[in-house]
């Protein structure tokens, strides 16, 4: 089998062969950021304050002695070390599956078939079909081209794009013969971009070999960057410290005045800074971002920047292209009018009336042979069906020219010469005014072609119009389409059904309190159809292109406000309905696919570029990349960006709320001269329940019930909002507030520190596990959270009580946290206090607590 492009008839490599050449070139890429060694990975955990932090409680503890107690630390400091890393390779894994998935793709001639492959899989000898707006994957010589530029500002810092030619054997010019910059040259380099034209190239080299390779210069990878949720992090990080390092120097100087012991002042010093310092919250945002992007790839859409997760759950209007994205992109010519006669076609017809022919084979010679556009694929059938027993298929003809389609003129022509002919042929097709006006058409002609189009448009269908006609050659062809005499020949009706699932999808967005915006270069008549079909409202709002140029940007701000369809839009005018709605307010989700897309898609909060048809343009211009081109896979991946968000403010909750007790019974027996409650392995096994429980049980929690059913967050909302530190203050001081209750009271019934700490620490392990229970969900009370599964946190709460009843009943784990022994009224105490810790984390969800934190 072999496609044929043109007069070119292209097997290409066989898929043996490209293996072979992986094999022996290796993958087209050029080297970027070193991945991160496990070495690396060590070092910047042991770089960490924690980790600063235990190694100076062992050298503590071996001063004052106590070796069992520092060889202890030690070993926890080797668990935190395999914690970190765990969470380190996790994260860099999910961020590699991204880089992989954002590699440019090239579209190859493989066994005869046109296909898809990942930029770096592409080998030397391989033909590449090149498109404007396409990235170009490796060098290559130019095999055919028409009207081809080049933009090589990446290799030779000349921001004027350079004409290219294809190369003739017969000239003797050898591949790799040039070097870029200059026009009319056969090759094609590596990272240069495709802003005119089309072509066939063959590859020449790959990776470091290319030119981009040898000057050192790296294409743009998938990078993690700072977001605003980031930054806030950084602050609150930052705010924390400072007010551990103060309380810190407090204890220091109040322990060692008031007890003349300044080397366990400086350990109970040290112990509140660990209890105090919330190292997990950047942690948590990485790890949650990162596996939120990764978990979002699942739902087919690739994050090319991180900030567009937290972005997501913020979106209130996606606008969204109608062609391939709210339907299946699979075009079937239904109807054909001829003069003032329209013919409804069946399915899989073989036959077609003779006054047909005519329009179905200048709309073929208007096609390139072997068509990618689901439009020119359909008429290629539609001939391929039903014209076989006639003379209308022209295989001996030979193409001579191209007129390319054009913003200005929305009609592109071929210029044919037949063997037996003394003229050429010239076949146009388009949109039907463009081809009207080729054909020079008068006002009451005009009137009666659009009373056709629009009864076309009424059913839903998009129309295409052809005309044809005849040019000596000796006159030598004109530099435009508009200097042929054309003669209109018909009108084209293409169907294109609405994707499964997408009318549920829009109902989704809605009960969201997200509208939906279709923008189609098709009739108001179609627009409206299609609209109709997916659920859209209002139906009657609606902006033609011509009405939008018309509008100031105060009309347009207004009529935007309720308008949900534009129609008879161009990709330009994209720009100013992102600036329009952001100008509303709006949080702005825009669809493209094309070059012309690109300003859109980077004005847009969230651009997302069409994966399957989408240009390298658009791509690399856009936040999120589509990769199955679907709208119900947009609607998903905002589902994802609430559930992540929805989860992480979980996880701040929990992390806020948990080192309240931790701090405060750090730091009220030095206050109040009491035995430390806490001791540094105290504190340590809590970090063991509470890294884990913040990143994997949080992470992991599905969606909440009402998720779509809540209006979009605003961007200016923080996520440190005084609703989530009330939350954190009731939570957190109520567990305060039953440990110091425990400890005192021990304490003053005449009980040793061993049974009062023993008491107290065992009862604040069961308050941090009810408070992630209670923080798995906002609404749902503890009994109805354990119906829904989450298998880390069932681990994760097991493990951390079969450690504690091993403490307990181990003597020697015992002395090592200076515990005493358990009676079995003191496992009482322990039942009753832990179930009275977790209704307190429970009692922010009764109503009157809930209402007065959402009014704080």
């Amino acid at each position: 089998m072999s496609t044929t492009i043109g007069e070119h008839n292209i097997q290409g490599l066989t898929e043996q062969e490209a293996r072979e050449r992986l094999a022996q070139h290796g993958y087209n890429e050029l080297p970027s950021t070193k991945k991160r060694t496990f070495l690396h990975m060590i070092l910047d955990v042991v770089k960490e304050p924690m980790f600063m932090l235990l190694i100076a409680c062992g050298l503590l503890y071996l001063l004052l002695g106590n070796k069992e107690e520092a060889l202890m630390l030690m070993g926890f400091v080797f668990i935190v070390i395999g914690i970190e890393l765990y969470q380190e390779q996790k994260t860099e894994r999910a961020l590699e599956a991204l880089r992989d998935l954002s590699s440019p793709r090239a579209l190859v001639i493989r066994d005869g078939d046109q296909q898809r492959i990942a930029g770096r899989e592409v080998v030397p000898d391989d033909i590449v079909l090149l498109s404007e707006g396409d990235r170009v994957p490796a060098d290559a010589l130019v095999l055919a081209a028409t009207n081809l530029s080049a933009d090589e500002a990446l290799l030779t810092g000349e921001s004027v794009p350079v004409r290219k030619q294809a190369w003739r054997k017969a000239e003797g010019v050898q591949p790799n013969a040039a070097r870029p910059g200059g026009d009319d040259l056969p090759f094609v380099y590596s990272g240069s971009l495709v802003v005119k034209g089309q072509a066939i190239i063959q590859v020449t080299t790959t990776g470091i070999h290319t030119e981009m390779g040898k000057i050192g210069k790296a294409l743009q990878v998938l990078q993690p960057e700072e977001t605003n949720l980031q930054r806030q992090t950084g602050r609150i990080v930052k705010t924390f410290a400072l007010i551990g390092l103060a309380l810190c120097v407090m204890v220091v100087v109040v322990f060692g005045l008031t007890r003349g012991n300044w080397l366990q002042g400086v350990l109970a010093g040290i112990t509140l800074a660990m209890a105090i310092l919330p190292e997990e919250f950047p942690v948590v945002l990485t790890i949650f971002l990162a596996l939120g992007a990764w978990r979002i790839s699942q739902r087919k859409v690739l994050t090319r920047r991180v900030p567009a997760v937290e972005m997501l759950g913020a979106a209130t209007a996606l606008c969204v292209d109608k062609t391939g994205t709210l339907t299946l992109n699979r075009m079937t010519v239904t109807k054909i009018a001829v003069g003032e006669e329209a013919y409804d076609l069946q399915d899989k017809q073989l036959a077609l009336p003779e006054l047909l022919h005519e329009v179905v084979e200048y709309s073929l010679l208007a096609s390139p042979t072997d068509p990618f556009d689901p439009m020119e694929k359909a008429m290629k059938e539609l001939g391929g069906r039903t014209l076989p027993s006639t003379e209308h298929l022209h295989g001996d003809w030979e193409l001579v020219h191209e007129y390319p389609l054009a913003p200005e003129l929305l009609a592109m022509s071929r210029v044919w010469r037949s063997p037996d002919a003394q003229e050429y042929i010239i076949a146009a097709k388009g949109a039907p005014e463009a081809i009207a006006a080729l054909s020079h058409f008068d006002a009451r002609q005009l009137e009666a072609l659009e009373h056709q189009i629009n009864g076309m448009a009424n059913q839903g269908l998009r129309v295409i119009g052809v005309a044809k006609a005849r040019f000596r050659p000796d006159e030598g062809l004109p530099q435009g389409q508009h200097d042929f005499p054309f003669e209109f020949v018909g009108l084209l009706g293409l169907a294109d059904p609405v994707r499964p699932g997408v009318p549920e999808a829009v109902q989704e967005c809605y009960a969201a309190g997200i509208r939906v915006i279709m923008i189609t270069g098709d009739y108001p008549a179609t627009a409206q159809s299609i609209a109709e079909k997916i659920g859209l409202r209002p139906l009657d709002q609606i902006i033609t292109g011509p009405e939008l140029d018309a509008m100031d940007d105060a009309t347009l701000q207004e009529r935007i406000r309720t308008a949900c369809i534009f129609a008879r839009a161009v990709p330009e005018q994209k720009l100013r309905i992102v600036s329009a709605l952001k100008a509303n307010g709006e949080v702005v989700a825009m669809t493209g696919d094309g070059v012309n897309d690109a300003p859109a898609l980077k004005s847009a909060h969230i651009g997302i570029a069409m994966g399957g048809r989408g240009t390298d343009v658009a791509r690399e211009s856009a936040a999120l990349v589509l990769l199955d081109d679907n709208f119900a896979s947009i609607v998903a991946a905002v589902r994802m960006g609430r559930r992540i968000f929805d989860n992480l403010k979980k996880a701040m909750t929990f992390i806020f709320s948990v080192h309240i007790p931790i701090a405060g019974l750090s730091l009220l027996p030095v206050l109040l001269g009491w035995p430390l409650a806490l001791l540094p392995v105290h504190i340590l096994f809590l970090e063991l329940i509470i890294d884990p429980a913040c990143t994997l049980i949080f992470e992991m929690e599905p969606d909440e019930a009402d998720l779509m059913q809540r209006q979009p967050r605003r961007l200016s909302d923080p996520l440190f909002g005084r609703s989530m530190l009330l939350t954190g203050l009731v939570q957190g001081l109520g567990v305060l507030a039953l440990v110091t209750a425990v400890y005192a009271y021990i304490l003053a019934g005449g009980y040793g520190e061993g049974e009062a700490r023993m008491l107290a620490y065992t009862t604040l392990v069961i308050g941090n596990l009810g408070m992630i229970f209670a923080n798995r969900s906002r609404t749902r009370y503890i009994l109805q959270t354990l119906r829904i599964p989450n298998p880390a946190a069932w681990w994760i709460s097991g493990l951390a009580i079969a450690v504690i009843a091993l403490v307990l009943a181990v003597p020697f784990l015992r002395n090592l946290f200076s515990f005493a022994p358990l009676h079995a009224w003191e496992l009482i105490v322990i039942l009753a206090a832990g179930l009275a810790s977790i209704l307190i984390s429970e009692s922010v969800k009764t109503a009157p607590l809930r209402r007065l934190i959402e009014r704080g």
